[in-house]
């Protein structure tokens, strides 16, 4: 059974192109412990089925999706954004 995730936070990298924008998610697991997951931890566990994540955007939940560059490159994104991943680089950076 997937588990559903609200992603908090994001690290983010230096680079511009969408594939390459995001490092890591994170969020507060229901014990109020922290997680932290890299992108392709996180694309790897929405592709088996493990997890799905969301973001709360202006009261809205988003769900967020496993998309592929142009170059065949995946990445996370939400539904509502185009090939940049507005909804989450927007998100507080990790600090753990």
């Amino acid at each position: 059974m997937t588990s559903r995730h609200e992603v908090k936070c994001i690290n983010k990298t230096d680079r511009y192109n969408a594939h390459e924008r995001i490092r890591a998610i994170g969020g507060v697991n229901p014990n109020g412990t922290n997680w932290k997951l890299t992108q392709e931890e996180a694309i790897r566990g929405i592709e088996a089925g493990k997890w799905s994540f969301y973001v709360a955007v202006r009261g809205h939940i988003v769900n967020v999706i496993v998309a592929v560059s142009r170059f065949g490159n995946k990445y996370l994104k939400t539904e509502a954004d185009g090939e940049q991943p507005n909804n989450l680089l927007s998100l507080y950076e990790c600090v753990s």
